[in-house]
Order: C-alpha cells, then sequence, then structure tokens
C-alpha cells in the first residue's frame, strides 16, 4: 500500500452516529497503515488539528466548507479531492459522482428507502435512491455496521452479497467505568437517548409513560435535541407537555453527562421502529444500564439475550414492558449482568482491524 493514497471525508466527525464511528475508526485506520499517505476531507480544520493522529507526518488535512447533500459538494469533491487518491472512504452514501477511482462506502442503514413514509421530502427519498444505485454500480466495497443493514442492500438495493462486509460498531471502553454522583436528580428515572424522527417511535413511548405513570414513581429523561421535534415529529409535544413534571428533556449533552444519566437510570427505553445497528443500547449495556428495546432483528444482533424485548407498535406492550422491569430487581440484575459480558463482545479495536483488512484488499492491484 506504500504510495498509494487514501483520501477520507471527515466532514461528519462531529455529528452522532457517524461521528462516533469516524472518531474511533479513523484514528484506527492511519495509524495501522504509518507509511500511507492520508488526505482528510474536512470541514473544520483547525479543530481537526486537535487530534494527535491528525497531525502525524502521512496526514494532509483539505478544506472542504460544501454542505452534506448539496450540488456544491460535488463540485467540491471535484475540486479538492487529490487527482492521484487511490481508494476514496466516504462514511455516508453522500459519495463523490465524478470520482473514478477505488471506493469504499460505509453504509449505517438505508432507512430512507425501507421507510420512506417516514422521510419528509420527496427530494430527500429521490437522492437516497438515486446515491444507492450508483454506489451499487461503483462502490469496489460496501462496509455495513449489521447483518440487517447488508440484508437490507441486498433486498432493496441490489448490492452484489460479495462487495458487502458486515462490521459491527464497537463500545468506547470508557463506558464500561461510568462515574455514579454527578447528577442532581433524586428520583428514579428511565432514559431514552437518540435522536428525535418519527422513527424512533416517540410518540408511542409517551404514550407508554401515560399508561403507567400513576402505577411507577419515575420521570422519563429524553437525552436529545428537544427543537428536533418540531421538524422532526412534533405530534409528541402535546403528549409531553400533558406531563412536564414527569418527562424532562435535557437537550443535547456531552459524553461524560451522558455517562452519569446511563449510570442512574433505572432502565433505557428504546423503542425505534427501524435502526441500522442501535448504538444507545449498546452503550447502556456497557454501563451497567438494563436496556428495553424494540423487537427487531438489529436490535437483536445488537443485544442478543441482554435486554428486555417489546413490540415497538403496541405502546401498551411496552408499558407492560417497563412495569415489568421496575417491578423485578432480579431481572434488572440479570440484564445488567448480561448486559455488561454482551458488551464486551463490541470494541472499535475489533471493527479497525476489520475495516483495515477490507481496504488493503482493494487497494490491491
Amino acid at each position: 500500500m506504500k504510495n498509494q493514497i487514501i483520501t477520507i471525508d471527515v466532514r461528519l466527525l462531529y455529528a452522532s452516529g457517524i461521528g462516533t464511528y469516524l472518531q474511533n475508526l479513523v484514528p484506527i485506520v492511519i495509524c495501522s497503515c504509518p507509511h500511507v499517505p492520508f488526505s482528510l476531507l474536512a470541514n473544520n480544520p483547525d479543530e481537526l488539528k486537535e487530534y494527535s493522529w491528525a497531525r502525524k507526518d502521512n496526514v494532509t488535512i483539505i478544506d472542504l466548507q460544501s454542505s452534506i447533500y448539496s450540488l456544491s459538494e460535488q463540485s467540491g469533491f471535484l475540486r479538492k479531492i487529490p487527482k492521484d487518491t487511490t481508494l476514496f472512504w466516504s462514511p455516508h452514501y453522500n459519495i463523490p459522482l465524478l470520482y473514478w477511482g477505488k471506493l469504499l462506502v460505509t453504509i449505517h442503514d438505508v432507512f430512507h428507502i425501507a421507510m420512506p413514509t417516514f422521510v419528509a421530502g420527496l427530494h430527500r427519498r429521490l437522492y437516497a435512491r438515486f446515491m444507492f444505485n450508483v454506489i451499487r454500480r461503483k462502490a469496489d466495497a460496501v462496509l455495513t455496521v449489521s447483518k440487517f443493514t447488508q440484508n437490507e442492500l441486498i433486498r432493496l438495493i441490489g448490492v452484489d452479497r460479495n462487495k458487502i462486509y458486515a462490521i459491527h460498531n464497537g463500545v468506547d471502553q470508557t463506558w464500561f467505568q461510568p462515574r455514579k454522583g454527578v447528577l442532581s436528580r433524586r428520583k428514579p428515572f428511565l432514559l431514552y437517548v437518540g435522536n428525535v424522527k418519527p422513527h424512533k417511535n416517540l410518540s408511542r413511548l409517551f404514550e407508554a409513560f401515560e399508561m403507567v405513570q400513576e402505577k411507577i414513581p419515575h420521570d422519563l429523561v429524553i437525552v436529545g435535541k428537544k427543537e428536533g421535534f418540531i421538524t422532526g415529529d412534533s405530534s409528541v409535544i402535546a403528549k409531553a407537555a400533558k406531563f412536564k413534571e414527569r418527562i424532562e428533556f435535557t437537550g443535547h449533552v456531552s459524553g461524560t453527562i451522558l455517562k452519569q444519566y446511563f449510570a442512574q437510570a433505572e432502565a433505557l427505553v428504546f423503542p425505534s421502529l427501524y435502526e441500522g445497528f442501535g448504538l444507545p443500547p449498546l452503550e447502556a449495556m456497557a454501563s451497567g444500564c438494563p436496556v428495553i428495546v424494540s423487537d427487531i432483528k438489529p436490535l437483536h444482533e445488537v443485544c442478543d439475550d441482554a435486554a428486555l424485548y417489546c413490540d415497538p407498535q403496541r405502546s401498551k406492550d411496552i408499558a407492560d414492558k417497563i412495569q415489568q422491569l421496575v417491578h423485578d430487581s432480579d431481572l434488572r440484575g440479570r440484564l445488567q449482568q448480561k448486559g455488561l459480558k454482551r458488551a464486551e463482545q463490541f470494541t472499535w479495536e475489533k471493527c479497525g482491524e476489520q475495516v483495515v483488512s477490507v481496504i488493503k484488499q482493494v487497494m490491491e492491484p
């Protein structure tokens, strides 16, 4: 691989899910290939330089300010991707259409294709469909974060199975040592972590909480930007308003504070209708927090027997599972132990080794 240039689009480094993916994998890839020149496309070059791996001698940072999914992004790719790039790695489906070298793409989910009724705007659905079809034809290899997403790519997009590598995300080892006592909360609480798009099913979670709120003392804490409900799922605001003394929106919180929430929560409740992987349940398990998750394939792939599963289409079943977990301390203890053991199987080091192996395969003459 010496004298072959790898260009990586890292503009989503500070996004929630994809950002976690990049922050953990890009350093491993760069450090595993010390003799390979890397070019990083970044929209925040100065911030990127704060990372030691971005200051290595074999790394060049290229400023690309174009917005994700825009026409200017494509012209920016054309201008900024080094002409002698051997491999371009895109961590999302917004690939450079006019790049003709070897292409590696990470697809985290195919939500836009699988659940189009939840995607606002025909243009977004058409853009996703178009880009996925280009990826099907152009990509030399496709990384996915679960076997479920691998099968979705085959079923819905027609990607060649031999091109797809299902490599599970990892979980940072610091999640296993959360510190207690930082939060000032006194009442017990249930926790939801994630964005507020309609497929995350917050509406049914609030309906379930309404059913149980007189039977349990717990509050419900929503970690995520409340403002997102305005464009993401505004219907839940009215439901949440009925229990404004019991439902708390924290807004975005730092990783350190999030660990405290996981450490002190009675349980994470994650009733999503669709996931490519499901990082919050994994982080919760690593923190020793019992999890209630949707009975869907990708979450079985992540949690196995370390979770209590609910039917995400039925608010009553979500409510029943909440009561079951709250009132059964033995069950909580078993799920805590199983969750910790399960989470230990997901490491970024293992993920990184597999990604580096795929990169080397793709770059072979």
